[in-house]
């Protein structure tokens, strides 16, 4: 069947890069060497033309299972029918030797648990989101596939034969028989030198297995809803880019979040607001080494401030600052959503909420990692003294909305945050601050939000000023420690929040919208699903509100584990949730997951002890 769900994949990778992997057996994203490299397959953005990588049963029939081997991203795809039961076990090799630097890629092992069953393999690569050419050789060890930027060879013990460009297989194994291939870039022009013995593919599943035990067992969390907690912090670490320690807010491009829609973006970058929050949630839960990585490409970034003394809101995961956005033509989208986007012309917006995470993750950082620098002290007060200065901007806003720059309030919320925890962690490490001029803007700030984001009408803070439409990104303002959670105007928004659409609040089916795109000009078309974010935000919100008040915590925690039922069967999640509770947007996002972190932990905390 052409378009597989969304929630019907699975992720595997590297570090470096990632691939889907469909309970269907067919790898249909896949940029190589890095997450924002260009595809070499992306079946998913066009079925027919796209490229895939497919193994599977060649009848066809019976059931799929997907499951992840125990405390892993090794990933495992099972189909039982009458004729036998056979597993794909789907990975890419990690914690290499310098002299396995050759295997970087997939490797992929077909094995025959019960009975004889037939199996049907098709590789069919299509470079540069299938815009190069690319000419087909076979090999006594398998086939090469050589485009005008990238070469890739297939290895493989069983014969290959060439269809089109790509190559196809039929085969037959007998119950304990396995295959195993493999998929790696190589020098253009060279000899293919690819056997994959089975005794090797073993190996490095064994090496990769260990490599994700060992890094998994310095998680700290040990309440409730763990399994979930541990899968979102392996993802999250999947979507790491090792080389410079950025976070990729997702690993897909143009999934849509309307199918036939034109929301469709690339997330293969690495946000400020996103890898603040991610550095967040790791560092809650144990994992400081990332944290550390990405102090330093932060730091990094910080040195490379625009000529007024700005931030970019995003960046390449190099730390490249020209991400221009093109349109590829020649791919229809994902069930027919079009345009496929490829770069995103967002990094050029002001979007002044970045300066509040930026600064609340290094204060978090110096709190529960390691002390900051003078030196990146000196970067940051200079960010701070460019806030105090530019605050009163209008500007595009967290939702990256296209239809003209507002005064919104949760980027001024977050302007207040950036100069809080700049006052703070000149305090608390005695570093030299402007402090008088910015105790006197915080306080601005503040008062200014108290009331011109207050709604008399609505009785709850509103997206932005003079408007009295809603916005979940205000659900945050008793999570950065704003507002009391349990002062009366921010009860008041819970209940707003808490009202479905008709009635104007953001909620269906315990599931939260981060605005209503009736009443908001974001400057696109087309529906959106609710976002998975906000529903965790709202869980938080209320959380902290339940600790004086156990009906909201205990509405809380059911809408935390209604959430988790909307979970893909691997425990992963895209940027939405639709109206029949599909999954839209890039998949998985890092978003997501680093909020199930947060909302998961402090609801644990405040349920307490189990016994």
């Amino acid at each position: 069947m052409p378009y597989q769900p969304i929630e019907n994949y699975g992720l595997i990778g590297n570090m470096r890069t990632t691939a889907l992997v469909g309970m269907n057996g067919s790898i249909d994203w896949f940029c190589f060497p890095h997450f924002d490299s260009p595809s070499v397959f992306a079946a998913i953005l066009d079925d027919q033309i796209g490229g895939r990588f497919k193994i599977a049963p060649k009848d066809g029939a019976g059931t799929q299972k997907q499951y992840y081997w125990p405390d892993t991203n090794v990933l495992v795809t099972r189909f039982a029918s009458p004729q036998g039961v056979v597993r794909i076990i789907d990975f890419m090799p990690v914690g290499l030797k310098e002299t396995e630097v050759g295997y970087q890629g997939l490797v992929r092992r077909v094995q025959s648990i019960r009975g004889s069953v037939q199996i049907r393999l098709e590789c069919s690569p299509a470079f540069n989101y299938s815009q190069w050419s690319h000419k087909t050789r076979l090999t006594p060890d398998g086939a090469c596939f050589d485009s005008p930027g990238l070469s890739l060879q297939l290895g493989s013990q069983i014969p290959l034969t060439q269809q089109g460009d790509g190559v196809i297989a039929e085969f037959t194994l007998q119950e304990g028989q396995e295959a195993a291939f493999s998929l790696r870039g190589m020098e253009p022009g060279t000899e293919c030198d690819i056997s994959l013995s089975r005794e090797k593919a073993e190996a490095l599943f064994k090496q990769t297995v260990q490599y994700w035990r060992q890094w998994l067992s310095q998680c700290t969390y040990k309440g409730r809803w763990r399994e979930m907690v541990e899968r979102s912090a392996l993802t999250l670490k999947l979507l790491t880019f090792e080389p410079t320690g950025a976070m990729v807010a997702a690993p897909t491009c143009s999934l849509p979040e309307g199918v036939g829609g034109e929301r469709n973006w690339d997330y293969r970058y690495t946000w400020i607001r996103d890898a603040a929050f991610t550095l967040y949630g790791l560092l809650r839960i144990g994992f400081t080494d990332e944290a550390t990585k990405f102090m330093a490409w932060l730091e990094a970034r910080c040195r490379e401030l625009n000529p007024d003394g700005s931030l970019q809101i995003m960046y390449g995961i190099d730390g490249r600052h020209h991400l221009p956005e093109t349109i590829i033509d020649r791919l229809e989208g994902y069930k027919g959503s079009r345009p496929v986007r490829v770069g995103n012309g967002a990094y050029g917006q002001l979007q002044l909420d970045i300066y509040g995470e930026l600064m609340d993750s290094v204060y978090l950082y110096n709190k529960y990692g390691t002390p900051i620098s003078y030196d990146l002290w000196t970067h940051l007060r200079r960010l701070v003294n460019w806030v105090c200065d530019n605050w009163e901007r209008p500007d595009e806003g967290v939702w990256e909305v296209r239809g003209g720059q507002q005064h919104f309030v949760y980027s001024k919320l977050m302007c207040w945050v950036a100069i809080d925890r700049g006052l703070r962690l000149a305090d608390k490490r005695s570093f030299p601050a402007d402090r008088e001029r910015w105790l006197k803007v915080r306080d601005t700030i503040y008062e200014e939000i108290m009331t011109k984001g207050w709604s008399e009408s609505r009785k709850a803070f509103i997206q932005r000023y003079g408007s009295d439409t809603l916005d979940a990104a205000n659900l945050m303002m008793p999570l950065v420690f704003f507002l009391s959670p349990t002062d009366p105007r921010m009860l008041k928004t819970l209940d707003a929040t808490n009202m479905p659409p008709e009635q104007g609040g953001l909620v269906a089916n315990g599931l939260v919208y981060r605005y209503n795109i009736a009443e908001t000009a974001d400057g696109l078309k087309g529906e959106e699903g609710t976002f998975n974010i906000c529903t965790f935000w709202l869980v938080e919100a209320m959380t902290r509100a339940g600790k004086v008040d156990r009906g909201r915590l205990d509405d809380a925690r059911l809408m935390f584990e209604q959430m988790l039922g909307y979970a893909n069967h691997l425990g992963l999640y895209a940027e939405e949730t639709g109206h029949s509770g599909e999954a839209l947007g890039n998949f998985p996002q890092a978003f997501t997951h680093l909020a199930l972190i947060s909302a998961a932990f402090n609801l644990d905390r405040t349920l307490g002890s189990k016994s």
